[in-house]
């Protein structure tokens, strides 16, 4: 009898403690996981952010460039001579003795170089040629855009009002937490 009475007093201390356990838990509410619930959208305002982005870009073109060589006489020295011999004839018109031979040399000299120096410069030994170079150049131009990063939302709940922020249209309902605590 005295090892059923033993286990009598362990059982009723067992049930004891957990009837003290239960009570002691009845009256605590768990506030860390708030409910959730859906309200109705009232109204959805986009937020828009206006943006500058820089923009470059190549343009690129052809461009005639015109090249100028000046090349030699072609080997047709007979207009040089021939000046040279007249400005020999010329120079001989001039002085006495050896002055007439100086003169006739300078005279015809002067013819040679003058016609060689003019048909140097003279059209027909320049050539000219174009080529059309490519040329190109950045441009950065600024494009304003704009853009929605956001929305204000207007919800209603148990009659009442609520605004928030959300960077998602909501749609016709949002999803809230609700979190009931008693009053003190």
């Amino acid at each position: 009898m005295k090892m059923a009475n033993t286990r009598s007093q362990s059982l009723f201390v067992a049930l004891s403690l957990l009837a003290g356990a239960s009570s002691a838990f009845a009256g605590r509410y768990d506030y860390s996981a708030p409910d959730v619930d859906f309200a109705r959208v009232i109204e959805v305002r986009p937020i828009i952010q206006t943006v500058h982005e820089p923009v470059a870009r190549q343009e690129c073109w052809d461009e005639p460039v015109t090249y100028t060589s000046r090349g030699h006489d072609r080997g047709d020295r007979a207009p040089a001579v021939l000046a040279g011999i007249i400005g020999g004839v010329i120079g001989n018109q001039f002085g006495h003795g050896r002055g007439r031979d100086a003169a006739t040399v300078a005279g015809a000299a002067l013819g040679y170089a003058a016609v060689r120096d003019s048909q140097r410069y003279d059209s027909r030994y320049r050539h000219e040629y174009t080529r059309y170079e490519s040329r190109c150049r950045t441009l950065t131009e600024h494009h304003r855009d704009e853009r929605v990063v956001g929305y204000d939302v207007a919800y209603e709940y148990n009659g009442r009002t609520y605004w928030t922020q959300t960077d998602y249209h909501p749609g016709d309902q949002i999803e809230i937490q609700v979190d009931v605590r008693p009053s003190r």
